[in-house]
């Protein structure tokens, strides 16, 4: 008899594993970014932490420091980080050994058709008291328990890696639209300047129409400077308003609120990439942290659903008391201890295993996709924020010399006007020239500034993964 249960477990086990899929290989991800070719300027250092301290800027620290403190973006970012948090407690709750105490009181009448009727036990009604107390334990022979909570606790780690990244977009935001207030207020004063030039060409043209010196046209043609000029001020400064509206969203305040803003002149910045960026990069970008967390607990979510094929073995074993009178409940004579086993063999369950387990797969290999892209992308961003720096400090360096040369051409008119030889006007067209090339320069400043500020946030912005760098197997391999 023995021999012949012993045989049907057997059966049963072998019938319950059968189409048992091979186990998992990890998978392998670069360990690089593709930046082969970029020939650009190295020898720099990565980003610091606190990597717009760099441009020393007191209001900008302000400004980053009440968005940290009230942006919704990270408010939503933590929130993410906390519901993974809260998942790992579950997966951890779920494993493992239960204990339950249990406490019920019943009172029942006995039917007078049934198969104990009250004329034979001498009563109609009757109470029913009992205590236990109840442990169960399932054997995590295979992993499946490990695994599940070894997913959990990855994604809470790819929900931190998201919320540093969040932190960094929201303080490179920041500081691109404070120094793009910044630049428009710079822009400003040489537009203000600029329209001061063209009124003073408008007074002179005017006296020279109505000396018959000129055409009358010459005053249309004045107005319409005036109008240009007065319309870039215009632009400016609701350019400059749209900002301050842009700030107030990124840092989860009111306009009021905001520190006081008053115009500096643009910081000069220079960088280079790090000597080591292709490969380091992999480490020092977020995105890529938390991809590879989730390409982790995707491949440990496939093995806890390969460990659906063996069989669950669990352990029950209840210690209480039942009495009919609550007086003798809890004597010695009351106890009803009793210890059991169960076991779960996953034989006909119209595919539902196969199923599940063919969906982890097919998550794992969404994994990877996802890693490989953020890595693209990843250094498709370094890529051009560096090209990007380059071509404008090429552009600097010409719009440079026709500054001086500008300002070279405006002194010489000056001093025309100052020895007699001619009137102010190429004076004042000389100076108005000057001040557009200074507004070019100006401009290349700013977005020299921006793609530095993009640079810093495609470098991490002095983010670190404490995540390995060579992925292993998820778990053991079951026997």
């Amino acid at each position: 008899m023995n021999y012949r249960a012993g045989l049907t477990l057997v059966f049963a086990v072998i019938t319950g594993c059968a189409g048992l899929p091979q186990k998992h290989e990890p998978v392998k991800l670069s360990s690089s970014a593709p930046l082969e070719g970029l020939q650009e300027q190295t020898g720099g250092a990565w980003p610091a932490p606190e990597w717009w301290k760099r441009y020393d800027d007191t209001t900008l620290d302000q400004l980053i420091e009440l968005g940290g403190a009230n942006s919704p973006t990270l408010a939503t970012a933590h929130a993410r980080y906390d519901s993974a948090r809260q998942s790992v407690r579950l997966a951890a709750a779920e494993s493992g050994a239960h204990l339950d105490a249990t406490a019920d009181a019943n009172r029942q009448r006995l039917s007078d058709n049934g198969l104990f009727p009250p004329q034979l036990l001498g009563f109609t009604w009757y109470n029913q008291f009992d205590l236990g107390l109840q442990a169960s334990y399932t054997f995590d022979w295979w992993g499946k328990q490990r695994n599940a909570v070894d997913a959990a606790i990855d994604q809470a780690h790819a929900a931190q890696a998201d919320r540093s990244a969040a932190a960094l977009m929201l303080a490179s935001s920041i500081a691109d639209a404070y120094f793009g207030w910044q630049s428009d207020q710079n822009r400003l004063l040489l537009a203000q300047e600029r329209l001061a030039t063209v009124e003073a060409q408008a007074r002179i043209t005017n006296a020279r129409v109505r000396a018959d010196l000129d055409s009358a046209d010459e005053i249309d043609n004045s107005d319409l400077a005036l109008a240009a000029a007065r319309e870039q001020i215009a632009v400016l400064q609701g350019s400059a308003k749209l900002r301050i509206v842009a700030l107030a969203a990124l840092v989860g305040s009111n306009i009021s609120d905001l520190p006081p803003l008053s115009a500096k002149p643009l910081p000069t910045v220079s960088a280079a990439l790090p000597d080591d960026v292709k490969i380091d990069l992999i480490a020092r970008r977020a995105d890529i942290t938390a991809s590879r967390w989730r390409v982790e607990s995707a491949e440990k979510t496939l093995a806890s659903a390969r460990a659906d094929f063996f069989p669950d073995i669990t352990v029950n074993a209840l210690l209480g008391v039942s009495s009919l009178d609550i007086g003798k409940l809890l004597e010695y004579g009351s106890r009803v201890p009793q210890v059991g086993g169960a076991i779960h063999l996953p034989i006909f369950d119209a595919g539902r295993i196969k199923a599940r387990y063919g969906g982890a797969q097919a998550a794992v290999d969404s994994a990877v996709s996802a890693y490989q892209d953020t890595v693209v992308s990843a250094a498709r961003d370094v890529a051009a924020q560096a090209t990007t720096r380059a071509q404008i400090e090429a552009q600097r360096a010409q719009r440079t010399k026709q500054v001086a040369a500008a300002l070279r051409m405006k002194s010489t008119a000056a001093a025309r006007v100052r020895q007699d030889v001619a009137d102010a006007r190429g004076e004042l067209t000389a100076t108005a020239s000057w001040i557009e090339q200074r507004d070019a320069l100006l401009q290349l400043d700013a977005a020299a500034l921006s793609a530095d500020i993009a640079l810093q946030r495609a470098l991490g912005g002095g983010y670190q993964s404490p995540q390995r760098l060579a992925n292993t197997s998820a778990g053991p391999a079951p026997p």
